[in-house]
């Protein structure tokens, strides 16, 4: 009994003694200055040098956006272990001077760093508070580029770090003339941001001197500059809220009795009533903290792709409630909290994790930016567009079959609707459809570019959609085709019109004929069709070669039960002298997921009128697990201006081999063409022949004997895919003998078929 109240007095005493300290703590510590005399000191900018604003569009990235790294500085601000985490994220970019570069390497990789994910960047610094003084990264139009602030600290080389990083990345450096900190600013990254009024404060009180700046430099309009909940400290906004998404914000929550909790609710009330840049209120989380100075430093967390790192307190119970917030808020999210017991460099509530680390943007994000959100209760309409801006940054084309609107009607299960170029820059546009009056949807767009960037909008995809309700049915009494003209600049384009049903009653579809040589590919649902009063479907066209006429447009004729319509496809800007290729992509690809596929190669000399003359075709096979038998026309072959020479693929399983990939070759006097082709993994379900079976003598210059316990056939193919042999069906043989003396030579294919209908397939060489 004494030993337990001894344990509980030493822990009381221990709690007022850290309190006691806490509350001793000088102002300088809690400003985020390294010492009593240093916040005396006159503020020196001797680094700073303003410029012009950026002659192209700013966009300053959200911090939830993809980050290729994070910058942290050494010595430490943060604990090792949570380097190690860190490195397994993306690229550490360490700050380190070069004398101190070695103790920082030998101490990552006694921790367990993944040092091939970090990156030494030399450079003196003066503090580990690199939020406040790293670089501000933003695109200017596609290109990155930093921007720099006067930091208001004496530290000239903690100022200089923007210069550094511009010269690290040889990228532009733009100087701002504001003073301004890192922890004192969020921005949603389509041109929202937040600060508290500490930004007018240090500048003067020139409030339209800092939202034209920020307007011109970053692209920040509007710009919400709240009150400072906090009241004193440091009045940095990462210190009592967060962007978790664009339209999402977290605002820490003190109890009633605390003198600040009505100004924490204030401002929480102040996002709760502004639209976000989606058009409507912000949803606001709250996390609770037990406020005085109990450590709760939960807003001050970083947000790396798809993790979120949480400094956790002195209470357990409101860690775990701050968890709970994080995981409401940011659904499929690591949420991973961190401790620091390192009394040197602990958290306090108004200098925590975020305080010193910063993200380092992807600079080849894919970024998908669907502003004109569909949200509430929305007018009817048959169908609802939902357009959307794909920026790759990398420079990769974006894939055309890979920007999709994703939708859920009611609750159901997705589909998709496959979004087409509206003709302005980088737009697309995509069709939610099927559903009737009063509906729920459910829907979010995504983005893949060819540099294997993807990108969801909302980032949470399914998780946490979109989300808007379908008004009263007003019928109108008509049917509509909208767009009514399609157009297109290139072969292997997909458009799209869409058949609305207005009226008060069903409507069939009975027909959607293209115009006869107009080369159109037409994707249209199971005809007839009854389309419900109200309801729409989408068609969608490919234009797959060009039409053979002067006026380059031509008609698609629906037929309804409420008569014929009619929408127009134009095609400009077409290369007609293009050579041989194969619609869609000079080099394609196949996924063989059936037994026989087929191959469309066309002669695109429209204007000149050349043959083009065939002289092989053949496959390039990786390995002995899967063989294509091919067939086509005798070559060589003469392929007039316009007209499509045909490869039809059969894959033949070799029992007992993983999948490959191979290829099928087109040579030909104009170019050659090579088409990738990958099996499908389905295909490879191949039962075996129950006993096994034997083919001898393998090569062969005249006969050769399958032999099996219950063979009931062989086949026997040559590479064009062309049955050369087969025994009589269904009677068993032990031993098949087969004379091959008159077979052309080359390699055979052998399909070994059993009484059950199990096959193998084996190469035979006839010389």
């Amino acid at each position: 009994m004494k030993k337990l109240f001894s344990l509980v007095t030493i822990l009381a005493l221990t709690a007022v003694m850290t309190v006691q300290a806490q509350e001793r703590k000088p102002d300088w510590a809690r400003w985020h200055y390294l010492s009593e005399e240093e916040m005396n000191t006159p503020v020196r900018n001797e680094m700073f040098v303003e410029t012009d604003p950026p002659a192209g569009e700013p966009r300053f990235v959200g911090e939830f956006e993809p980050m290729q790294g994070v910058m942290i500085r050494y010595p430490l601000g943060i604990p090792t272990s949570l380097v190690v985490d860190l490195s397994n994220n993306c690229m550490v970019y360490c700050i380190v001077s070069s004398s101190y570069q070695s103790s920082a390497q030998s101490s990552f990789q006694s921790a367990g760093v993944n040092m091939s994910n970090v990156t030494f960047v030399n450079a003196p610094s003066d503090s580990y508070w690199v939020r406040d003084y790293g670089p501000w990264y933003i695109f200017e139009d596609r290109n990155p580029a930093i921007v720099d602030n006067r930091y208001n600290r004496p530290r000239p080389n903690d100022d200089n770090m923007s210069q550094v990083f511009a010269n690290f990345w040889n990228i532009p450096l733009y100087g701002m003339n504001l003073q301004h900190t890192g922890g004192n600013m969020m921005e949603d990254g389509r041109g929202h941001g937040v600060s508290d009024e500490l930004v007018f404060n240090e500048n003067g009180n020139n409030e339209t001197n800092v939202r034209n700046k920020m307007r011109d430099y970053l692209g920040i309009d509007p710009y919400h500059v709240t009150i400072d909940p906090q009241g004193d400290y440091i009045a940095h906004v990462d210190c009592w809220g967060k962007y978790l998404a664009p339209d999402k914000i977290l605002i820490a929550q003190l109890p009633a009795s605390n003198s600040h909790a009505a100004d924490y609710d204030a401002v929480a009330n102040y996002f709760a009533t502004t639209n976000c840049c989606w058009g409507y209120p912000y949803h606001v989380y709250r996390v609770p903290e037990p406020g005085g100075y109990t450590l709760a430093p939960y807003t001050n967390s970083l947000i790396l792709n798809h993790s979120v790192y949480v400094p956790m307190g002195d209470n357990a119970s409101y860690n775990q409630g701050a968890i709970a917030v994080y995981q409401e808020a940011m659904p499929g999210y690591n949420i991973v909290p961190v401790y620091n017991n390192d009394w040197s460099i602990s958290w306090e509530n108004t200098d925590a994790l975020h305080c010193r680390t910063r993200g380092v943007m992807d600079f080849n994000m894919l970024f998908v930016d669907h502003r004109e959100v569909l949200h509430g209760e929305q007018e009817w309409q048959a169908s609802y567009p939902v357009v959307s801006k794909f920026i790759a940054y990398s420079g990769e084309p974006l894939k055309s079959d890979s920007l999709l609107v994703y939708y859920s009607i009611d609750g159901g299960e997705y589909q998709v609707s496959h979004m087409t170029a509206t003709g302005n820059p980088d737009e697309y546009v995509g069709y939610i459809t099927g559903f009737q009056a009063g509906a729920e949807i459910d829907y979010y767009v995504f983005g893949a570019d060819e540099s294997n960037h993807r990108y969801t909008q909302p980032v949470f995809a399914e998780l946490d959609p979109h989300h808007f309700t379908v008004g009263a049915f007003n019928p109108t009494s008509e049917l509509t085709i909208t767009p009514d003209t399609l157009w297109f600049s290139d072969m292997g384009q997909t458009k799209t019109f869409n058949i609305i049903n207005g009226t008060e009653g069903d409507v069939t579809i009975e027909t959607i004929e293209p115009e006869a040589g107009s080369a159109l590919n037409i994707w249209e649902p199971t005809l007839p069709y009854e389309l419900h009063a109200g309801e729409s479907v989408t068609v969608e066209v490919t234009l797959q070669t060009p039409p053979l006429k002067a006026d380059l447009s031509y008609n698609i004729q629906i037929l309804t039960s409420l008569g014929q319509y009619q929408v127009t496809a134009m095609v400009s800007d077409v290369a007609y002298d293009m050579g041989l290729y194969i619609p869609g992509a000079p080099v394609a690809e196949l996924t063989i997921n059936e037994p026989e596929v087929e191959i469309a190669v066309v002669n695109g000399n429209y204007g000149t009128h050349t043959p083009i003359e065939i002289t092989a075709v053949y496959e390039e096979v990786e390995n002995d697990g899967y063989w294509l038998a091919l067939s086509y026309n005798d070559l060589p072959y003469s392929l007039s201006a316009g007209e499509t020479f045909y490869i039809t693929l059969r894959p033949y399983p070799v029992v007992g081999k993983g999948m490959v990939n191979t290829r099928v070759i087109i040579e030909s006097d104009d170019r050659n063409l090579i088409y990738e082709v990958f099996i499908d993994e389905d295909l490879l379900s191949v039962t075996e022949v129950t006993a096994e079976t034997k083919l001898y003598p393998n090569p062969t210059s005249g006969q050769f004997t399958v032999e099996g316990a219950n063979v009931a056939k062989v086949e026997v193919y040559n590479l064009v895919g062309q049955k050369v042999f087969e025994t009589e069906n269904g009677k068993r043989r032990t031993e098949n003998y087969i004379d091959a003396s008159n077979w052309n030579k080359g390699i055979y294919l052998v399909n070994i078929i059993s009484q059950n209908g199990a096959m193998e397939t084996k190469k035979l060489v006839v010389n």
